[in-house]
């Protein structure tokens, strides 16, 4: 980029000019692009200055360089360095662009978590969202969920580094918006075509529904174990409590079951859903929702199913 900038200043002012105004704009794309994607919204003030900021730091830069005020091997690498993440952003941006298109719409997420409903015998799905479930379900699944644009960024990098490994999975970066497409549009499979899809299809979720809708068609959806699926069934079944009536160590037990609803059977593996159960906790400690001596009594509690 900043070769390109060089070149065209050898024409004269009016070609720098235009050269660190075209990439003055392109970065101001970019931002306007990135603003959209975590849902802020345009600002016309803040892409004008992204605009201006961008456009003085090519001039400042070509006039550097043509006054070789720099090293050579410095003006090199910095030349790479623009070009090569010049390159990147485009590349990803086409890669995205095409995700996105080639993956359906989410219209109809509300009327699959009916069907769903219908299939698995759920009989409320509109059931509200209890603080103590939702809390432990976020800290748990996806501490950034209340922010995140449907996606994770330090998720995302998670699971590439999963991927270089030869590893299955997503090394548990999956947000819930991708656990919620893996529910109701890919079937739960875990392949890298759909693990690829699902990520397209969280972001249009993410900006097709509000959060908290998000969490209600998550926990009208997700299944518990025992034949239970969606929130109010399991509060029933190991309970015999509507969700709203749960105490902190039975929201915790029930949030744990989403990641592995057989290896941590309260019924047929109590030890280890008493594991899984004060990790859980642990994390509602770790973002403050529970001090560390509530979490010591009630990791300590029966486990009363």
């Amino acid at each position: 980029m900043m070769a390109v900038v060089s070149h065209v200043g050898r024409t004269g002012p009016l070609g720098r000019f235009a050269a660190a105004g075209a990439l003055g704009a392109g970065a101001a794309v970019l931002f306007g692009l990135a603003r959209s994607l975590f849902r802020y919204g345009f600002d016309a003030v803040a892409t004008l200055a992204v605009f201006a900021a961008a456009t003085g730091a090519v001039l400042a830069l070509d006039g550097l360089v043509r006054r070789s005020a720099v090293p050579r091997w410095l003006r090199r690498l910095i030349t790479r360095g623009c070009v090569l993440s010049l390159g990147a952003a485009v590349v990803l941006a086409a890669l995205g662009g095409a995700l996105l298109a080639a993956t359906p719409g989410v219209g109809d997420a509300q009327a699959r978590v009916r069907a769903q409903a219908v299939a698995h015998a759920v009989s409320d799905t509109d059931a509200a969202t209890p603080p103590r479930v939702v809390a432990a379900l976020v800290a748990t699944e996806d501490a950034r969920f209340w922010h995140n644009p449907g996606i994770d960024p330090v998720g995302v990098l998670r699971a590439v580094e999963f991927w270089a490994r030869g590893h299955g999975g997503d090394g548990g970066g999956a947000t819930i918006e991708q656990q919620l497409a893996k529910m109701l549009y890919t079937d739960g499979q875990r392949t890298r075509r759909d693990q690829l899809e699902q990520v397209a299809l969280a972001v249009k979720l993410a900006h097709a529904y509000p959060k908290g809708e998000i969490l209600r068609m998550y926990l009208s959806t997700a299944y518990f174990g025992q034949g239970y699926y969606g929130l109010t069934a399991a509060a029933r079944g190991y309970f015999k409590k509507s969700p709203a009536q749960l105490d902190w160590p039975q929201a915790a037990l029930l949030v744990g079951l989403v990641q592995a609803p057989s290896a941590y059977d309260p019924l047929h593996h109590p030890d280890l859903a008493k594991q899984r159960r004060a990790e859980v906790l642990h994390r509602l400690e770790a973002v403050g929702d529970l001090t560390p001596r509530q979490v010591k009594a009630f990791a300590a509690a029966p486990l009363d199913v």
